[in-house]
Protein backbone atom coordinates (compact mmCIF):
# COMPACT_ATOMS: atom_id res chain seq x y z
CA UNK A 1 0.00 0.00 0.00
CA UNK A 2 1.32 3.43 -1.07
CA UNK A 3 1.86 5.56 1.96
CA UNK A 4 0.43 9.38 1.71
CA UNK A 5 2.53 12.36 1.22
CA UNK A 6 0.27 14.08 2.88
CA UNK A 7 -2.10 12.87 5.58
CA UNK A 8 -3.59 13.60 8.46
CA UNK A 9 -0.30 15.27 9.45
CA UNK A 10 -0.81 18.12 7.59
CA UNK A 11 -3.51 19.40 9.08
CA UNK A 12 -1.67 19.24 12.94
CA UNK A 13 1.26 21.11 10.77
CA UNK A 14 -0.92 23.85 10.06
CA UNK A 15 -2.46 24.56 13.01
CA UNK A 16 0.87 24.52 14.50
CA UNK A 17 1.87 26.96 11.56
CA UNK A 18 -0.45 29.25 12.64
CA UNK A 19 0.89 29.76 16.17
CA UNK A 20 3.96 29.77 14.95
CA UNK A 21 3.05 32.31 12.29
CA UNK A 22 1.73 34.89 14.78
CA UNK A 23 4.72 34.41 16.68
CA UNK A 24 7.23 34.40 14.26
CA UNK A 25 5.78 36.97 11.77
CA UNK A 26 5.39 39.32 14.78
CA UNK A 27 8.94 39.30 15.43
CA UNK A 28 9.39 39.80 12.03
CA UNK A 29 8.19 42.54 10.97
CA UNK A 30 8.46 44.18 14.21
CA UNK A 31 12.11 44.14 14.07
CA UNK A 32 12.23 45.12 10.01
CA UNK A 33 9.28 48.28 10.74
CA UNK A 34 9.98 49.21 13.91
CA UNK A 35 13.36 48.59 14.99
CA UNK A 36 14.91 49.00 11.04
CA UNK A 37 16.64 46.05 11.13
CA UNK A 38 17.94 44.09 7.96
CA UNK A 39 16.22 41.82 6.09
CA UNK A 40 18.28 39.17 6.67
CA UNK A 41 18.21 39.70 10.57
CA UNK A 42 14.37 40.71 10.79
CA UNK A 43 13.58 36.79 8.81
CA UNK A 44 16.59 35.40 10.36
CA UNK A 45 15.38 36.06 13.94
CA UNK A 46 11.55 34.46 12.94
CA UNK A 47 12.64 31.46 12.31
CA UNK A 48 15.28 30.88 15.42
CA UNK A 49 12.80 31.78 17.69
CA UNK A 50 9.80 30.15 16.20
CA UNK A 51 12.06 27.12 15.10
CA UNK A 52 12.28 26.56 19.39
CA UNK A 53 8.47 26.50 19.43
CA UNK A 54 7.96 24.72 16.09
CA UNK A 55 10.16 22.07 17.13
CA UNK A 56 8.58 21.32 19.96
CA UNK A 57 4.59 21.49 18.78
CA UNK A 58 5.75 19.23 15.66
CA UNK A 59 7.60 16.60 17.48
CA UNK A 60 4.72 16.25 19.73
CA UNK A 61 1.76 17.23 18.22
CA UNK A 62 1.62 17.31 14.68
CA UNK A 63 3.90 13.92 14.12
CA UNK A 64 3.75 12.54 17.52
CA UNK A 65 7.48 11.67 17.49
CA UNK A 66 7.57 9.77 20.98
CA UNK A 67 11.93 9.36 20.94
CA UNK A 68 14.33 12.05 22.68
CA UNK A 69 17.19 11.74 20.00
CA UNK A 70 19.93 14.41 19.31
CA UNK A 71 19.61 13.43 15.90
CA UNK A 72 16.22 14.63 15.71
CA UNK A 73 17.65 18.03 16.68
CA UNK A 74 20.11 18.26 14.04
CA UNK A 75 18.03 17.04 11.16
CA UNK A 76 15.58 19.90 12.15
CA UNK A 77 18.20 22.37 12.20
CA UNK A 78 19.61 21.45 8.81
CA UNK A 79 16.12 21.00 7.50
CA UNK A 80 15.24 24.72 9.55
CA UNK A 81 18.29 26.10 8.29
CA UNK A 82 18.38 24.80 3.91
CA UNK A 83 14.36 25.64 3.91
CA UNK A 84 15.09 29.48 5.08
CA UNK A 85 17.96 29.92 2.81
CA UNK A 86 16.19 28.67 -0.24
CA UNK A 87 12.65 30.00 0.53
CA UNK A 88 14.05 33.61 1.60
CA UNK A 89 17.17 33.40 -1.31
CA UNK A 90 14.60 32.92 -4.27
CA UNK A 91 11.94 35.24 -2.61
CA UNK A 92 13.81 38.19 -2.48
CA UNK A 93 15.23 38.42 -6.22
CA UNK A 94 11.87 37.15 -7.39
CA UNK A 95 10.00 40.34 -5.78
CA UNK A 96 12.67 42.53 -6.87
CA UNK A 97 11.89 41.33 -10.45
CA UNK A 98 8.30 41.49 -10.48
CA UNK A 99 7.89 44.89 -8.37
CA UNK A 100 11.06 46.82 -9.58
CA UNK A 101 8.99 50.23 -9.76
CA UNK A 102 8.11 49.70 -5.73
CA UNK A 103 10.72 50.78 -3.40
CA UNK A 104 13.19 48.85 -1.23
CA UNK A 105 11.07 48.96 1.75
CA UNK A 106 7.97 47.82 -0.01
CA UNK A 107 9.62 45.08 -2.02
CA UNK A 108 11.41 43.72 0.96
CA UNK A 109 8.12 43.78 2.66
CA UNK A 110 6.60 41.65 -0.26
CA UNK A 111 9.74 39.60 0.07
CA UNK A 112 9.43 38.33 3.59
CA UNK A 113 5.66 37.12 2.84
CA UNK A 114 6.64 35.42 0.00
CA UNK A 115 9.90 33.99 1.68
CA UNK A 116 7.28 32.61 4.72
CA UNK A 117 5.11 31.01 2.16
CA UNK A 118 8.02 29.22 0.66
CA UNK A 119 9.32 28.12 3.81
CA UNK A 120 5.60 26.85 5.14
CA UNK A 121 6.01 24.08 2.08
CA UNK A 122 9.37 23.07 2.20
CA UNK A 123 9.43 22.80 5.48
CA UNK A 124 6.48 20.76 6.10
CA UNK A 125 7.75 18.16 3.62
CA UNK A 126 11.33 18.40 4.93
CA UNK A 127 9.99 17.88 8.67
CA UNK A 128 7.79 15.27 7.54
CA UNK A 129 9.66 13.45 5.15
CA UNK A 130 13.26 14.02 6.70
CA UNK A 131 13.46 15.24 10.64
CA UNK A 132 10.42 13.02 11.81
CA UNK A 133 10.51 10.16 9.72
CA UNK A 134 11.00 6.98 12.00
CA UNK A 135 7.95 7.54 13.39
CA UNK A 136 6.00 8.48 9.79
CA UNK A 137 7.00 5.03 8.13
Amino acid sequence: MRKEIINNSFSRFVIVGIINTIFGTTIMFVLYNVFHQSYWISSAANYFFGSILSYFLNKYFTFKYKGWDFSSIVRFTINIVVCYFLAYGIAKPLVKAFFSDMGKSRQENIALFVGMCVFVLLNYFGQRLYVFKKQNQ
